[in-house]
């Protein structure tokens, strides 16, 4: 036995059937269940725990404090024609838990290489995040939902079970897709989608006092709702109404700035 396999048992918790590659970078205080694989590229950080028969693979770096459950897939391959087994990456922060059957995968060239998870995400059973998406802070996958390649997702958004999602698609800030929605435009923040494909219901009132939104920004929030939605405006003209009518507040700017860069169109 090598002086680092040495060191790997020595000082963190690893089942006996495990396998780890002595090349892999694990951290103090790791715990790896049985039948776990960790490959050679595989970086772990402190006090992150893996599960009976998880794979972890790849160029993968993980944060501290991270849990994944038992047969979570994560750092594989991408599942994209193109690829062609050039190397590439998967960013995982802290304080992440990956439940039973995760799928996490490493990004393509096309999509600049790497897949990124932010921090403190739930990603619950048989949900999957594919090449190249960028899922940030705070987040909740429900169970068997699924976001296709490219795919931007930011802080606090829950995405219901069952969800698919489109390539290249964005979900704003604080926003809610309902279970079993089709999601093939772009999701402005703070609004509630559901359905075939998904439209909007409305404002994620729950979401925002959630998160602590102070009522005088959820008024501003459903204001510029209202401009955006209810005023037979299309989005140019909108933008602009909410340019000259609205408070210049840091999450009205966030959603204006949102609208501005949305390439797919928006759900309506």
């Amino acid at each position: 036995m090598s002086k680092k396999q040495d060191n790997v048992v020595r000082l963190k918790e690893v089942h006996d059937t495990a396998v780890v590659h002595p090349d892999a970078e694990i951290g103090k205080d790791v715990k790896i269940g049985p039948y776990a694989i960790i490959g050679e590229n595989v970086k772990i950080g402190d006090g992150t725990e893996v599960g009976p028969h998880a794979v972890i693979k790849g160029w993968t770096t993980i944060g501290e404090n991270n849990e994944i459950f038992n047969s979570a897939s994560i750092g594989q391959e991408p599942q994209d024609l193109k690829f062609q087994g050039e190397k590439s990456f998967l960013e995982i922060g802290d304080n992440n838990t990956f439940r039973e059957f995760t799928t996490i995968h490493r990004g393509t060239e096309e999509g600049g290489s790497v897949t990124k998870i932010g921090n403190g995400n739930l990603f619950m059973a048989y949900s999957h995040v594919a090449h190249d998406c960028q899922v940030a802070n705070d987040i909740v996958m429900a169970n068997s939902a699924a976001l296709a390649g490219h795919v931007e997702v930011e802080d606090s958004v829950v995405i219901g079970g069952l969800v698919g999602v489109h390539q290249f698609v964005r979900i704003g800030k604080m926003a809610m897709v309902g279970g079993d929605s089709k999601v093939v435009k772009d999701v402005p923040p703070y609004v509630l989608v559901d359905g075939h494909p998904a439209s909007t219901n409305g404002i994620n009132a729950v979401g925002l006092r959630r998160n602590d939104i102070e009522p005088d920004v959820r008024q501003k929030i459903k204001e510029a709702y209202r401009i955006l939605y209810r005023s037979n405006l299309n989005v140019s003209e909108a933008i602009e109404k909410m340019d000259q009518e609205l408070d210049n507040s840091e999450m009205v700017e966030h959603f204006l700035r949102f609208l501005r860069n949305a390439q797919r169109g928006i759900c309506k």
